[in-house]
């Protein structure tokens, strides 16, 4: 949980400045909606390739040499690493070439976006340091050192939105606002920063180098493995985690595709752009935040279980399981009720010029919940290598979408779209945890996994809806929305405690937990007890307290 805390203490940083790049793109004159539409439909393709690189790559590199890391293999666990490396490294120079020769036809044909061809050509060599940098990633999580890629994903971060408010103000200067110029140096900073992470890790590598030496030459057991069995284990477990985080984001990519596609014949090119825009640039971009912070959860967890089940304590692994299940609950119920009960506050907050969109943010907003369950269910599936099943829910869940975008976005608009996420992720969600419970034989109660958040949660919106109500005449709008979600957080930290919802073996598992428990659990217990004491010496029953 100490790694888990990092990297996701990481994804906030990352998060954070990313939505300042995101703010300043919408509310910036000349982009806007239509330039959210060109800048997201060319990112969504580009995803297709990231997500493959930074999820599929390095979760399969993680659990190959936690396995190893596990038995005494440290030899096995670099070599793992070095053929990695060559063997993603070509494939991400391929997918970079896909890109940059096929920007046109994906522009014109898939996206019917023609603006998005010179953002799709300055991402395209994104794709290969991404590649690279993922399996360095995978091969510290591995070896359970979260901190480097939280380093590295910070550092990307942070150039990203410099690098984006920097060229797009000089491009803004010299071609007048021109959207499609703005768009192309906003993707062109993603490049620059993948490269600066990229830089990073390499320069880390070959810092511990010696290190990692060290550990290879002091390996206890080492079963030699030939290149192309290395090869052929590396890609049956990437590959099933890459159709597995392919299918992951397909919800996206298949609004990619099919909004603007279905939408202009009922409201017109023009507005189906905007609208697109609306959803894909603002409403993704807020909801999409908790999964970011979950991401760590489900990333932990790949190497924790796999380690676990190597050294055969299955019991360790359902422990940090339904752990990490019961904590996932508890950072997506707050998100899903926040961002539905006040979004159109947050619109209005952080898209001042383009604020449109609230209905689209309530609708959406029931997606959370359901995502950030299915990731962490999801990491703990791939941790015990039952990616097949992963990639069966997400395809199952991707169909769906498919088809739900097609009946109801004619029908009902633009919420059709939010709609079909929302069903497709329950779909993949009970696939999902029905195969855990079966291969594990988890027992989740229905009290504690359940009932309990719900009543919780319950509390806390209303605590936080009351104050909105009762101080909307007394302070000013930004104010008030963050006196109303504090004093919802409150309630609802202090009702986690109330209900106790945690267990003390649970409670340790935080950091500082130790504090924590002494603070608020033994201190009650305490008082119980003392008073207990006092009534049978006021009885004569016993000594004086």
């Amino acid at each position: 949980m100490h790694g888990v805390v990092v990297l996701m203490f990481s994804q906030i940083v990352v998060k954070v400045i990313g939505l300042i790049y995101k703010l300043y793109l919408t509310n910036k004159e000349g982009f806007g909606d239509k330039g959210n539409a060109i800048y997201s439909s060319s990112f969504q393709i580009y995803a297709l390739f990231l997500t493959i690189s930074s999820i599929g790559v390095p979760n399969s590199i993680s659990k190959l040499v936690s396995s190893k890391v596990a038995v005494g293999d440290n030899k096995g666990a670099y070599r793992v690493l070095k053929i990695a490396f060559a063997l993603f490294g070509v494939l991400g120079f391929i997918g970079s070439s896909i890109l940059y020769f096929g920007a046109e036809h994906i522009a014109n044909v898939y996206l019917q976006i023609p603006e998005a061809e010179m953002t799709i050509l300055a991402l395209s060599p994104s794709v290969f340091l991404v590649s690279i940098s993922s399996v360095l990633r995978g091969y510290f999580n591995g070896k359970e050192n979260l901190s480097v890629t939280a380093n590295s994903q910070s550092l990307e971060q942070i150039f990203k939105t410099l690098f984006t408010i920097i060229l797009v103000e000089q491009i803004a200067s010299i071609s007048s606002s021109n959207t499609v110029l703005m768009s192309a140096a906003a993707t062109l900073a993603t490049t620059l920063a993948t490269f600066s992470s990229a830089f990073y890790l390499y320069k880390y590598f070959v810092k511990r180098k010696k290190e990692v030496w060290q550990e290879v030459v002091s390996s206890k057991v080492h079963k030699k493995d030939g290149v192309f069995t290395v090869m052929k284990n590396i890609l049956l477990i990437s590959i099933p985690m890459a159709l597995s985080a392919l299918f992951s984001v397909a919800t996206k990519t298949i609004d990619t595709v099919t909004v603007v596609r279905l939408l202009k014949s009922v409201v017109g090119e023009e507005i189906a752009t905007l609208q697109y825009g609306i959803l894909s640039g603002k409403v993704d971009t807020l909801i999409t935040l908790p999964f970011s912070f979950n991401i760590a959860i489900a990333t932990a967890l790949v190497p924790t279980v796999s380690g676990a089940i190597a050294r055969g304590e299955e019991y360790i692994a359902k422990r940090r399981i339904k752990f990490s299940i019961l904590a996932t609950i508890l950072i997506g119920l707050p998100c899903t009720i926040f961002m539905c009960l006040f979004a159109n506050q947050f619109l209005e907050l952080l898209f001042p010029n383009a604020s449109s969109g609230g209905r689209i943010l309530q609708i959406a907003s029931w997606s959370i919940i359901f995502v950030v369950l299915t990731q962490t269910a999801n990491g703990v599936l791939q941790g015990l290598g039952k990616v097949n099943i992963s990639v069966m829910a997400f395809a199952v869940g991707a169909i769906i979408k498919f088809a739900l975008n097609i009946i109801l976005i004619p029908q009902i608009g633009i919420n059709g779209a939010s709609i079909s996420s929302i069903i497709s992720h329950i779909v993949t969600l009970i696939i999902v945890l029905k195969e855990l419970k079966k291969s594990l034989n988890l027992r989740f109660e229905i009290g504690k996994f359940i009932f309990k958040p719900m009543i919780i949660s319950t509390l806390m919106s209303i605590s936080a809806y009351a104050v909105y109500i009762n101080l909307n005449n007394f302070l000013e709008n930004k104010l008030l929305l963050f006196v109303s979600i504090i004093t919802g957080l409150i309630v609802y930290a202090f009702s986690i405690l109330l209900f106790k919802l945690l267990s003390k073996e649970e409670v340790f598992m935080i950091p500082f937990g130790k504090k924590i428990y002494n603070r608020f659990y033994r201190t009650s217990k305490q008082k119980r007890l003392k008073a207990s004491k006092i009534r049978y010496y006021k009885a004569g029953k016993c000594c004086k307290p």
